[in-house]
């Protein structure tokens, strides 16, 4: 009878996977932080509802936005441009090493694809904020939050095999509500919660499903460490009358090529 073994390639984790998990979650969690300080610091009220996320990295005080006029003055607006940079870095270097849970496909690579493009669109914003050249800093929106909930639907069609795949609920469950209010923001139609709270729903999905998945590869990675310290499979029974070749021979005594184990002399 052959032992059955168990195999843990499909559950190994690379350390690649691990550290561009830790990339998507220092970037998320920088992002929020810097966010929060930066709005602080303005004397004029900063909302969620009203304000967009831009309004952060603008350079100067002073009215801004024809559509929505409102007054604009970010104290520490190099900290957020900043962070806006670092944000997108790491989002990068997790979509270049999470292979793992990512899986084959065209899909997924597709999403991947999208996945870097958003990341380079908030370097792109950081760089350019909204009062210094506005087209350029229009034109990394569109791709943030257009091709990267885009990216997002077709990370839903992952390998239902891969680590991502398994979560595919989670995953069109915040892409959803994420194409509905990119789409309301470029129309500019606000359905009551304010044009700000709709571009953060569109702009932080993708942050918050790389949060769910970076914790998902460490709790993959934690499972396959585990079951590679147990025993891969118990010791095979023996059939009547098979030869018991893992037998251990005792003092005085051998085995014969029956199984059947017969006293020496010496014994008798």
């Amino acid at each position: 009878m052959k032992p059955n073994s168990t195999s843990h390639s499909e559950t190994r984790v690379s350390v690649a996977a691990k550290i561009g998990a830790a990339a998507w979650i220092v970037a998320a969690a920088q992002f929020l932080v810097v966010h929060l300080v930066v709005q602080s610091a303005w004397r004029t009220p900063y909302s969620w509802a009203g304000n967009n996320i831009s309004d952060l990295g603008n350079v100067q005080c002073r009215i801004w936005d024809d559509s929505r006029p409102r007054y604009v003055c970010s104290p520490l607006h190099a900290a957020m441009n900043t962070s806006f940079v670092v944000h997108g870095l790491l989002l990068l270097v997790g979509t270049l090493l999470t292979g793992t849970g990512w899986g084959r496909g065209w899909l997924s690579t597709t999403a991947r694809i999208l996945f870097a493009l958003n990341a380079g669109a908030w370097v792109l914003v950081g760089l350019v904020p909204a009062d210094v050249n506005e087209n350029l800093h229009v034109l990394g929106a569109l791709i943030i939050m257009g091709l990267g909930n885009i990216g997002l639907v077709c990370a839903g069609f992952a390998s239902g095999a891969s680590p991502f795949g398994k979560l595919r609920g989670i995953t069109f469950a915040v892409a959803a509500p994420a194409v509905v209010a990119a789409g309301m923001f470029f129309g500019q139609y606000d359905p009551g919660t304010g044009l700000g709270a709709l571009e953060r729903i569109a702009a932080f999905a993708l942050d918050a499903w790389t949060l769910v998945m970076a914790v998902a590869i460490f709790r993959l990675s934690r499972k396959a460490e585990a079951g590679r310290g147990r025993p891969s499979s118990p010791r095979p029974s023996r059939e009547p009358g098979e030869p018991d070749h893992l037998a251990v021979r005792s003092p005085g005594s051998r085995v014969t090529t029956s199984g059947r184990r017969r006293r020496s002399s010496a014994s008798r």
